[in-house]
């Protein structure tokens, strides 16, 4: 995992232990990500599957439309992941987040999209074996369903702890 090359303007909110980064990111369930094809911009929140081993998100959609357009056309993403941690009375709010850049490939390997589905059943279901039991005993639900992987490259995190009093 590597630090965004930009410096964070409130170091004091600055997430620096990789083990909290990784937290947030395995408790989230969605993420905002923004892409760029011809100057023209794109935002999209999805729901994901993190692959700690890959270090890359894992994402479903369907095999055509705008996303895979704005792919195609440029890989690189810029997206985070937030975790709402409660609003305080006098305008506060407490949050951990996660802004990260990287490449998002269209995953066309039937074993890999295996590993994604998993990646995304593990994190987003309470009961995945029974999810896997129900959908993905055919080889042919994987072969008819879009897969994503975004390989982050750079990842910075920002905490606002509620005020004590």
């Amino acid at each position: 995992m590597v630090n965004s090359k930009y410096h964070m303007r409130r170091v004091e909110k600055e997430i620096k232990d990789k083990e909290d980064l990784l937290e947030i990111l395995k408790g989230g369930k969605y993420s905002v990500i923004s892409m760029c094809k011809e100057n023209e911009p794109y935002i999209v929140t999805l729901s994901y599957g993190y692959n700690e081993d890959r270090n890359a998100f894992y994402i479903h959609c369907s095999n055509e439309g705008q996303k895979i357009d704005f792919i195609k056309s440029n890989p690189y993403v810029c997206g985070t992941v937030i975790e709402d941690n409660g609003y305080e009375e006098e305008c506060g709010q407490a949050f951990r987040s996660v802004v990260f850049r990287g490449k998002m490939e269209i995953v066309e390997d039937l074993e890999e999209k295996k590993i994604g589905f998993n990646s995304l059943l593990n994190q987003l279901e309470k009961d995945p074996n029974g999810m896997k039991e129900k959908f993905f005993e055919k080889e042919e639900t994987y072969q008819n369903t879009g897969m994503l992987r975004l390989d982050i490259t750079d990842i910075s995190g920002k905490e606002e702890k509620a005020e004590t009093q």
